[in-house]
């Protein structure tokens, strides 16, 4: 059962170009509380403009688990240590969450 939990939990989305990084940046954040769970998907493919120039890169996408109220510190964190100059930084907020998976969360994240 679902209960409506809206801007309790956020999805924070960020891309790296090496999973080595990924995998840093993901630890990282759950060994400081931050996130209670990041998933690195496998390689994709993005294209986009970078500085006028048409680009197409392989990336890992970070699915970072966490609670509104510590959006400000993940993108710190993130900005911090990621390699890019501009890295993708963005939040979606759940709109739902199963009640155990909502508290497993709040318990690991600090």
């Amino acid at each position: 059962m679902f209960r409506k939990q809206s801007g309790i939990m956020e999805i924070v989305l960020t891309t790296t170009s090496d999973r080595g990084e990924a995998e840093r940046l993901a630890r990282g954040l759950v060994e400081c509380r931050l996130a209670a769970c990041v998933q690195i998907l496998a390689p994709m493919t993005s294209v986009y403009f970078w500085e006028g120039d048409f680009q197409e890169d392989d990336e890992h996408l970070l699915l970072i688990k966490t609670v509104t109220n510590r959006y400000d510190e993940v993108e710190k964190y993130i900005l911090d240590r990621h390699s890019y100059e501009n890295p993708e930084i963005a939040a979606i907020k759940a709109e739902r969450v199963a009640p155990g998976y909502l508290k497993w969360l709040m318990d690991h994240v600090g």
